[in-house]
C-alpha cells in the first residue's frame, strides 16, 4: 500500500479536530462523542493529543497492514467516513458564516433529530 492514504486519512483526522475545537469553542456545535466531549472539557490540547494520537494509530496500522484486503477495506471505508465528516464541517461552517440558512442546512444534510435540535 502507498504511503499517501493512511497519510491522507491522518490529515483528515488533524483537520476533523482542528475544526472540531473551533467549532465548539465558538459555540458553534457540540462533540457528538462523549469521551472527546470530556476531554474538550478538560483543554484543547488532551482533546488534539487523543484525536492526533488515535489518528497516528490507524494511519499506522492501515499502512503496515496495507497488504491485506481488510486493511484496503479499512482505509476506504475509514477514508469515505472522513470525507463525509469534512462535509459536514464545510456546512456546518457555511450556516455559522451565514452563507446557509437553518432550514437549507437540515434540507441538505437530513440531520437526525437529535442533531437537528442543536442547530434550531
Amino acid at each position: 500500500m502507498h504511503i499517501f492514504a493512511p497519510a491522507l486519512l491522518f490529515v483528515l483526522n488533524l483537520v476533523d479536530g482542528l475544526l472540531t475545537i473551533a467549532w465548539v469553542r465558538s459555540g458553534v456545535a457540540t462533540e457528538g462523542n462523549g469521551l472527546m466531549a470530556h476531554l474538550l472539557d478538560i483543554g484543547n490540547g488532551p482533546f488534539l493529543l487523543a484525536k492526533i494520537g488515535m489518528g497516528a494509530f490507524a494511519a499506522i496500522v492501515l499502512y503496515r497492514g496495507g497488504n491485506r484486503p481488510l486493511a484496503k477495506y479499512g482505509l476506504a471505508l475509514a477514508l469515505v467516513l472522513y470525507i463525509g465528516v469534512m462535509g459536514i464541517h464545510l456546512f456546518t461552517g457555511l450556516w455559522a458564516f451565514g452563507y446557509v440558512s437553518t432550514s437549507e442546512l437540515k434540507d441538505i444534510l437530513e440531520i437526525p433529530g437529535h442533531i437537528s435540535a442543536l442547530i434550531t
